[in-house]
């Protein structure tokens, strides 16, 4: 009898750990609709300059997302595989040639039809507590969510070389965060791969601090320079959206970028 019982319960705890294993696999490699290439095609241009080869690959992440991560439409906007495979589309796209689960810690994408109110607490140095309100297009959480505005979302994908993608941007950060820190630096390979990361970023965030300073523009969003953890969003943005233009003016941050992306975005013909 016991000999059974341990029989079956290690059945139950095989088929409980290889379920979701094969639920994952046969999502991944299921058909992707003509639908969704059209939606690709039409929303996410940086799409229709993918190697075809990088194009396979991107469907499979998608296929992974879609099944993995849940979306919740906010203030009665109604959800559609459009609005699903844009988001999933531009943000997989950071996932290419990389071994890595697809945003692990991101359980839920929550999108508005247009820029949404969030309220942020500071303290300043006299311990006073102030509220403040403003619009935004996106917002990275730390607790498994991803706040994004549709109406920004087709905006900074269908502009391809304008450097702004709020999709790259927020997933940037979820990137930065999976080590438990948004600081700047996501998971790299290696204590080399740390330490030439560390030595190129700070030295090029602290040029473009000098940049907004004495107001000289940058092939960079000013914004990058608010702090180490949207510099890095924001460099993601310009790798992707202004290759060549990072590539010819800043060699160095372009080279780590593409060690960590594992792509090259300036031979893609835009």
């Amino acid at each position: 009898m016991n000999i059974v019982f341990l029989a079956f319960a290690i059945l139950i705890t095989g088929l409980f750990l290889f379920l979701p294993v094969y639920k994952d696999k046969k999502a991944r490699f299921a058909d992707f609709p003509q639908q969704w290439r059209d939606i690709l095609s039409t929303n996410v241009p940086m799409y229709n300059v993918l190697p075809e080869p990088l194009k396979l690959q991107l469907h499979l992440l998608i296929n992974s997302f879609l099944h993995r991560k849940t979306f919740y439409p906010c203030q009665d906007l109604v959800m559609t595989d459009e609005i699903r495979v844009t988001i999933a589309g531009q943000a997989c796209i950071l996932l290419l040639n990389r071994k890595t689960d697809e945003f692990a810690k991101l359980k839920s994408v929550l999108v508005y039809p247009a820029a949404f109110i969030a309220a942020h607490t500071s303290v300043d140095e006299n311990g006073l507590v102030s509220v403040d309100q403003k619009g935004l297009a996106g917002e990275s959480w730390g607790m498994g969510k991803i706040v994004l505005s549709w109406d920004d979302v087709k905006k900074g994908a269908m502009d391809v070389a304008d450097g702004h993608n709020v999709v790259l941007h927020e997933f940037a950060h979820q990137l930065d965060s999976a080590d438990g820190s948004a600081n700047g630096a996501p998971i790299l390979s290696s204590a080399n791969a740390y330490k030439s990361w560390a030595k190129v970023m700070s030295k090029e965030f602290a040029a473009l601090q000098q940049n907004q300073l004495h107001h000289v523009r940058s092939v960079m969003d000013d914004y990058g320079a608010t702090n180490p953890a949207e510099f890095f969003a924001v460099v993601t943005e310009t790798f992707f959206e202004k290759p060549t233009l990072l590539k010819q003016r800043h060699p160095e941050l372009y080279q780590v970028l593409a060690q960590y992306y594992h792509v090259k975005p300036d031979e893609w013909q835009h």
